[in-house]
């Protein structure tokens, strides 16, 4: 059962970062005060680099404990290991290096030329399998309760590597799959389905810029998911859009409180 979703609006892209970087540091400390541990999933593109880079500015990441993190990806392009257009490649440029991580704990999506070779339906059920090694039989499912899991909304509506209508944003089994003929490059790509994603206690999708306008009206506006994969992704507690009032421009009012803009 979906979540209905709730909206904040800032005045620009630089303060979203900012407030959505603060808001993930309160997520995280809270989550470690509670029970020892944080589990993050990171979104790519200039919506989540650009909080990656917000957080690495912000004082109060001190707060968390880097080394009871953990950190997964929710798509990735299945590039060569370092390949500068992969996002963790850019997480690391953004925040990563400059934080004391534990390896361990920083489950990067397999690239390329790993050990699964140039094979991107094999990168995926190892990914697949990483994540059910890592759920307990408190997250009853394949894949651990994310405390929060953020997702980039594209001008078409795809999150992750979820594209309108085709076959990875119909799949219901996997939690991970291998893209084929993304209508973006790079068209190999790798990415959590929306069982996956779903799975999530908080989904953030981020969405900033007039050419992301559209996109978020259609998504918010009750559209099915295979036409409009952001449509589909929600949390089981809570389904947080975070927008700059060039995304949140084709919305009515009404969606959002006043307060928020």
């Amino acid at each position: 059962m979906s979540v209905v979703p709730q909206l904040v609006v800032h005045r620009d892209k630089e303060l979203m970062a900012q407030a959505a970087a603060a808001r993930l540091i309160t997520k995280i400390v809270d989550a470690q005060a509670a029970r020892g541990y944080a589990s993050v999933v990171l979104t790519g593109g200039r919506n989540g680099n650009g909080l990656l880079a917000a957080l690495a500015g912000a004082p109060a990441r001190d707060a968390i404990d880097w080394s009871r993190l953990d950190l997964w990806w929710g798509d990735e392009r299945f590039l060569p290991d370092g390949d500068p257009e992969r996002n963790v490649t850019q997480a690391r440029e953004a925040l990563l290096d400059s934080v004391p991580l534990d390896p361990a704990r920083v489950h990067a999506m397999p690239a390329s030329d790993g050990p699964c070779g140039p094979d991107a339906d094999a990168a995926a059920a190892a990914y697949a399998a990483e994540l059910a090694a890592a759920a307990g039989p408190e997250d009853h499912g394949p894949v651990p309760v994310f405390d929060v899991l953020m997702l980039g909304v594209g001008p078409d509506t795809h999150v992750a590597s979820l594209f309108p209508e085709l076959p990875a944003v119909r799949e219901t089994e996997r939690t991970v799959v291998g893209v084929h003929g993304a209508p973006k490059p790079p068209p190999v790509r790798v990415s959590l389905t929306l069982p996956a994603i779903r799975a999530a206690r908080e989904v953030w999708l981020l969405a900033a810029g007039e050419d992301k306008a559209e996109a978020a009206a259609i998504a918010l506006s009750g559209a099915g998911e295979i036409q409009a994969p952001a449509a589909g992704a929600y949390g089981r507690s809570r389904t947080l859009w975070l927008l700059d009032a060039a995304a949140a421009s084709r919305l009515p009012r009404a969606l959002y409180p006043p307060a928020s803009a």
